[in-house]
């Protein structure tokens, strides 16, 4: 009988375990692909050429305009001939870095009109977990390792 009741009390103790959680935003397929390699999660891209921020959730530039801050689709027209791919960005982990705009130009401003070492960009990093693995792009097909560990939905017919 002391055994049943000690076998009661390990089960319902089994049962009854914590139920921690685990929230983790990964939005690598989400950035574009000139934006630097080596994050995991962005917020924003703040490029200190233009002083403008990129909020990669929403896929929007934010830039001042008068004396507000605007979110659109494109860069507005004055900024026609920037190269995105060329041009030094700064991950911004901040909800509303706009709001900070002088600090984050002071802190990054040297940055401006960067001739350093270039950015490796996500469209130049060879890492499966950058690629876009959309209809057609073999994230289902056979690799053909030989040893039948291919992620295929069965063996090839010749």
């Amino acid at each position: 009988m002391k055994k049943l009741m000690i076998a009661i009390l390990i089960s319902c103790a089994a049962f009854t375990g914590s139920k921690a959680q685990i929230n983790i935003n990964v939005n690598i397929g989400r950035q574009p692909d000139w934006g630097p390699v080596g994050y995991d999660y962005v917020n924003y891209y703040y490029l200190p050429d233009l002083d403008v921020y990129y909020n990669v959730p929403r896929h929007q530039f934010v830039y001042p305009e008068g004396n507000r801050w605007v979110y659109a689709n494109n860069l507005p027209s004055r900024y026609g001939n920037y190269d995105l791919y060329g041009g030094y960005k700064v991950v911004i982990n901040d909800n509303n870095p706009f709001t900070h705009a002088d600090d984050y130009r002071a802190r990054y401003g040297r940055y401006r009109n960067w001739n350093g070492q270039r950015q490796v960009l996500l469209r130049d990093k060879h890492d499966e977990r950058f690629k876009n693995n959309g209809p057609g792009r073999g994230e289902h097909e056979d690799h053909g390792n030989g040893k039948n560990h291919g992620r295929g939905k069965g063996h090839k017919k010749d």
